[in-house]
């Protein structure tokens, strides 16, 4: 197996695609079996895939937005928010293969169907991959992994995040090899011959205030307790996060560093948090979120901090590269887009700790409005606010 990345900063698609084969040195290395392409809202997606499509033709081409743009083990690439990084892989013994759809109106049935796709794109209908690398428009996930897990099963490592866009206005997109799309959904099934290490979390801890979902409605929590959610909210972050006093108001900046956490298991005796991120408050007392919060259930009031988040990156990425096997190829590295745009600037520092843990190997990052993982010994979830990585060993 090789790995390769490269990025770029041309807005036009044609020319970042000649400075990205450049990079790949395709060329000489021929197509390769997997590319993994994400870029910032500000780039035409239509214009990339069909310039990767003509470029790449018959490789398992995916592709999605990322919140700003990308980073590598190279350089950050979050101002010009056109910015492009690509990783590829190059394994002959290997089987790769991309299916990408519309969620439409049934998004688990959607997943179900693009599972089955992206297996007979890899010439491996009916087997389980050892990694499915995922991107999906921002508002369903919960439905779509269910839908993938039909196919795959419960323990197979499903990885990857919402695609994003600047702003949180809907200009995010997703592609595959043969078509875009604004609510649709990416899907990559890898049979690798890499050892895969993977990690997720978070870089929050609870305060020790929690509560009980009283009523919910989708992903608009309206109850804690038999209280107004935001009144609990707001007496739960300290004034933090206020109620409105009138009509509803965006909380998404707010909250960055408030998210409610769920207990979704006990990794070695402590509790591992999915999260959830408020994004709007509501006069009528509810919350709007970004993940799944279903009633009945216990949320804790998470906190983070600047450091928390700089620093919790590399310590993932050195999770995954143990759980690996100590050898890095390559990876994949997912943080959240809320997390990045709140330490914007200190960015870099991110990137180096990752560096550091990796041991330079070659990487891509992407920011996301949500991500999905594996919780160590646990099955793939959807939250907020998260990191992951993933580590192809040798």
């Amino acid at each position: 197996m090789r790995i390769m990345t490269a990025q770029t900063t041309e807005p036009d698609a044609a020319a970042a695609m000649a400075e990205l084969a450049q990079g790949l040195d395709l060329q000489g290395q021929g197509k390769p079996d997997f590319i993994a392409v994400h870029f910032g809202a500000g780039m035409n997606a239509r214009d990339l895939q069909a310039t990767l499509a003509l470029r790449c033709e018959g490789a398992a081409i995916h592709g999605g937005t990322s919140c700003l743009g990308i980073m590598s083990q190279t350089a950050m690439n979050i101002t010009a928010g056109h910015g492009v990084g690509v990783l590829a892989i190059w394994d002959r013994d290997g089987s790769y293969g991309t299916a990408s759809a519309d969620l439409g109106a049934d998004a688990g049935a959607s997943a179900h169907e693009v599972a089955l796709a992206a297996l007979a794109a890899a010439g491996r209908t009916d087997e389980i991959p050892d990694f499915v690398w995922l991107t999906v428009a921002p508002g369903r996930e919960e439905q779509v992994l269910a839908g993938l897990k039909d196919v795959f099963g419960p323990q197979t490592p499903i990885f990857g995040g919402s695609s994003a866009d600047h702003d949180v206005t809907g200009n995010w997109s997703q592609f595959g090899p043969s078509a875009v799309h604004r609510d649709g959904i990416v899907v990559s099934v890898l049979f690798t011959t890499a050892k895969v290490g993977t990690s997720y979390q978070s870089g929050y801890a609870p305060t020790g205030a929690s509560g009980i979902v009283t009523k919910v409605e989708g992903r608009r929590l309206i109850e804690i307790d038999g209280q107004p959610a935001n009144a609990v909210y707001e007496r739960w972050t300290g004034g933090v996060v206020p109620v409105p006093t009138a009509g509803s108001q965006s909380v998404l900046q707010a909250a960055t560093l408030w998210p409610l956490g769920r207990v979704t298991r006990h990794v070695a005796g402590v509790p591992f948090h999915i999260l959830a991120h408020p994004a709007a408050s509501h006069l009528d007392g509810s919350l709007d979120m970004f993940a799944d919060v279903p009633q009945g259930e216990v949320v804790w009031q998470m906190q983070g901090s600047a450091d928390s988040l700089v620093s919790r990156a590399g310590r993932v990425a050195q999770q995954a590269r143990t759980d690996g096997g100590g050898t890095v190829v390559g990876a994949l590295v997912v943080y959240c887009g809320g997390c990045m745009l709140s330490v914007q600037d200190r960015m870099d520092e991110v990137r180096c700790e990752v560096n550091l843990a990796l041991g330079g190997a070659p990487w891509l990052g992407l920011f996301t409005f949500g991500e999905q993982g594996k919780p160590s010994g646990g099955r793939s979830k959807h939250g907020n606010l998260m990191i992951s990585c993933t580590v192809f060993g040798g």
